[in-house]
């Protein structure tokens, strides 16, 4: 898989526009967040494009510099966080709405310390068979992995909401193969290839509303 500037440009403007999109569909104030998803997609790949530039040499060393930190920022500190945080909005009470408290409790637990990471240690990326691999020494452990991944795809997995659910095990799948075929690169890959999936949240908030009081049964996971 060959990434680069451009392509996380393109995939900026397509996936913002489809994010702007879905949001014109949102008639709850508690779905704003999930259906924000790919605008807030589109905006870190826009950041990861100036990633490749300073990379590249096109641009100076502090943009580098800053574009990297705000893009380990986002998809390392907040994003464990705000995802679970986007399904507990939209779930009606039921177990499963606890279920999803609990991974947005240790999304917030965990983007807590890896924020202090980030900012309090330093970050360094560096391209690697046409991939961007970000380091930083606290964040570059297995149980730090580990929970992100419970956080994140634990809580879409648990929602009622069948768009939430596919959402999760494409997230998965996705991820699965990520993991197997460039795990040294991530973040950065499996954030692209999210990235790229949350347009189908345009198609769900088209066809029908999310009902955050009760179950809809359009949406419901059988």
């Amino acid at each position: 898989m060959c990434v680069s500037a451009t392509t996380s440009f393109v995939a900026a403007g397509g996936i913002a526009v489809v994010g702007l999109a879905t949001l014109r569909h949102v008639d709850h104030p508690r779905s704003v967040l999930f259906a924000a998803m790919p605008l807030l997609f589109a905006l870190q790949q826009f950041t990861e494009g100036f990633v490749w530039l300073g990379l590249e040499g096109k641009v100076g060393d502090r943009v580098l510099q800053h574009s990297s930190f705000l893009f380990m920022l986002y998809a390392q500190g907040i994003l464990p966080f705000l995802m679970p945080l986007a399904v507990l909005l939209i779930e009606p009470r039921g177990l499963r709405y606890y279920g999803i408290l609990i991974c947005t409790l240790l999304g917030a637990g965990l983007s807590a310390y890896v924020i202090y990471a980030v900012v309090g240690y330093p970050n360094t990326c560096f391209v690697e068979d046409h991939s961007i691999v970000y380091h930083n020494e606290l964040t570059d452990e297995l149980w730090v992995a580990a929970a992100y991944v419970i956080a994140t795809c634990g809580a879409l997995l648990l929602s009622t909401h069948r768009v939430v659910v596919w959402f999760g095990l494409f997230n998965i799948l996705g991820l699965s193969i990520v993991l197997a075929a460039k795990a040294y690169a991530f973040t950065s890959v499996w954030c692209l290839y999210a990235a790229v999936l949350s347009v189908m949240l345009y198609w769900q908030f088209a066809r029908a509303h999310i009902d955050v009081e009760r179950p809809n049964s359009s949406l419901l996971a059988t």
